[in-house]
């Protein structure tokens, strides 16, 4: 099917339904991005990148890349009125979800940590109602209810009835999180919008000034294996760049409460990519979450949203 077709195809969806599977891709993207830290950082045992040079060179190398963009693309300056929300998404996006996350994977697995950063969702949710104004109707929020409760039961189950002291660093990644998600939706919607591409690039390119001289002064000493560097480059350039392509324009076009909840698929996925990446297992249980869970996205992409 040519690239037209695909265009003329997609076309006759609705916003909602375009953002919806926009939003899926990101987080397809973003679900590969736990095992990837994991595998360019390695264990308190075994470390391989240091978790710094993993946490913000990502987005020092995501960042050279966003400004050969905005070059390329002469995409216009933001107005001095959009400076600010920039540098609220880079808080949350470029420093204190990878920060928080690259710590917590040194001492817990993959599937542990994909499984705790589930409740993303419900933040991202939570977030959007209250600076963006959006209001669902009470079955989209018991949808999320349901599923967040499954994500946090399947947590408690798995970690023996009871949370790591590294669950205290991934709770504050999801807050993070959400908060620097829905601050870049933010600046993707109304009149006079910048494009959602635009969002992450700029907000990368802000960062620099610190996000580059950091990387640098944690530059790893010692040798470490080509996978560590694989992981790096992955969560580099598609984490921390080009899913947002996707992410941002999903939330813009499908309102961020509806979209939002998509991220409910993002742990299982991240412990299903972890299992050939990391060698980690994958139990029949877990597979039962993840249907459960997923039920529950379907449902809810249903229900009532309105600003």
């Amino acid at each position: 099917m040519s690239s037209s077709t695909v265009l003329k195809t997609t076309s006759g969806w609705s916003p909602a339904t375009r953002g919806w599977l926009l939003g899926a891709l990101g987080v397809g993207i973003f679900a590969l991005s736990i095992p990837m830290t994991r595998l360019a950082s390695g264990s308190a045992a075994e470390p391989q990148l240091p978790a710094v040079f993993v946490a913000i060179g990502r987005a020092a190398l995501a960042g050279l890349f966003a400004a050969l963009w905005l070059l390329g693309t002469r995409a216009p300056r933001p107005r001095p009125q959009q400076w600010r929300p920039l540098a609220l998404t880079a808080l949350g996006v470029v420093f204190g979800w990878p920060l928080l996350l690259g710590f917590a994977v040194l001492h817990v697995d993959a599937v542990h940590a994909s499984v705790v950063t589930g409740v993303l969702p419900i933040a991202t949710a939570a977030t959007g109602a209250l600076l963006l104004r959006q209001r669902a109707s009470l079955g989209f929020w018991l949808c999320a209810l349901l599923g967040t409760t499954l994500v946090l039961g399947f947590a408690w189950w798995k970690g023996g009835a009871g949370f790591q002291a590294a669950d205290a660093l991934l709770l504050g990644a999801v807050l993070f999180g959400g908060y620097g998600y829905v601050q870049g939706a933010r600046l993707s919607i109304g009149p006079q919008a910048l494009a959602p591409e635009q969002v992450i690039c700029w907000v990368l390119v802000l960062s620099l000034p610190l996000t580059l001289p950091i990387a640098l002064m944690h530059w790893p000493t010692a040798p470490v294996r080509a996978s560590a560097w694989g992981g790096f480059l992955y969560v580099s350039l598609f984490s921390m760049w080009l899913g947002f392509f996707a992410w941002y324009r999903g939330l813009a076009l499908g309102g961020t409460l509806r979209v939002s909840q998509v991220q409910l698929l993002q742990p299982f996925l991240s412990m299903w990519f972890a299992v050939p990446l990391l060698g980690e297992t994958l139990d029949a249980a877990t597979l039962v979450f993840s249907l459960a869970v997923m039920a529950t996205v379907f449902i809810s992409k249903r229900m009532a949203v309105r600003s």
